[in-house]
């Protein structure tokens, strides 16, 4: 008696179409590197090209050196003053990726003006000017937006080989009360151009990671858009002056309204809405 399997179907998909539907969808809502496939023991030769891509962008990100004069022309456009640059006391690229606590120190601030404004905004390089180039423009546009009519904004400051904590030293200078650092974030091998905010209310040098707050992954249109991160920023600042300090005991509810309003609206339809 034979025990050969049956054959598929003509109208039955094969266990590998399924597959492939399968992640299909699924890679849809995600950036990751899911259901790649095999070819034999190794990867299909398109997702090896893929990945040795992703990874030769994300070292390009780390080293591409910030544009300072033309970046400056750009910020200085949003109209929030024209702004000062200023470095840490790591010399170059490579001191800063093997000294981190150089980057943290600033090397002069002479050029950092005090203003007393509510909140000052540092744009730090950090670990990809590649992001700082490509999305502070636009995100700082909609922070002014969003801040500009409730509190007063410092002239932005320019910051090179810089770390979160750089931002601290700049703030003392400026004697404001919040500072941003919107900072390029760690390149991965999905995304080489993601930018962070870091929120520190009442900022000194000695502030410690778990005295901020950080609203990351901002690099629309596939991260967290301009618009969202500023609405974001705009609740902890918020919540950080009511509660009179920032980190882990202040939490973001930028959501709150609309989560209400999407729970009024199920339990009160409007008028014609059928349930």
């Amino acid at each position: 008696m034979s025990h050969e399997p049956a054959a598929p179907r003509a109208d039955e998909p094969s266990k590998s179409a399924v597959g492939q539907d399968f992640w299909g969808e699924l890679r849809g809502s995600t950036q990751a590197r899911i259901g790649l496939g095999r070819t034999g023991d190794a990867l299909p030769t398109t997702d090896v090209l893929a990945l040795r891509a992703a990874h030769a962008a994300a070292r390009d990100a780390v080293h591409l050196p910030l544009d300072v004069a033309t970046f400056t022309e750009q910020i200085a456009a949003v109209g929030l003053g024209t702004p000062v640059t200023v470095a840490s006391r790591a010399a170059d690229r490579a001191e800063y990726l093997r000294r981190p606590d150089l980057g943290r120190l600033p090397d002069d601030l002479t050029a950092v003006t005090e203003t007393g404004a509510d909140i000052g905004i540092v744009l730090a390089d950090g670990l990809s000017p590649l992001a700082l180039a490509e999305h502070a423009p636009g995100l700082l546009a909609a922070l002014s937006t969003e801040l500009g009519d409730s509190y007063t904004l410092a002239p932005p400051v320019i910051a090179t080989q810089a770390r979160v904590a750089l931002g601290d030293h700049i703030a003392a200078a400026m004697g404001v009360r919040t500072v941003l650092v919107l900072i390029g974030e760690r390149p991965g091998l999905s995304v080489a151009d993601s930018l962070g905010i870091y929120l520190t209310h009442l900022p000194r040098p000695g502030r410690a990671d778990a005295e901020r707050n950080c609203v990351s992954n901002i690099h629309p249109p596939d991260g967290l858009t301009y618009t969202d991160a500023a609405r974001v920023v705009a609740g902890l600042v918020a919540g950080a002056r009511a509660l009179g300090r920032s980190g882990v005991d202040l939490k973001d509810t930028s959501r709150a309204d609309s989560l209400a309003d999407a729970e009024t609206s199920v339990v009160e339809p409007a008028p014609g809405f059928v349930s």
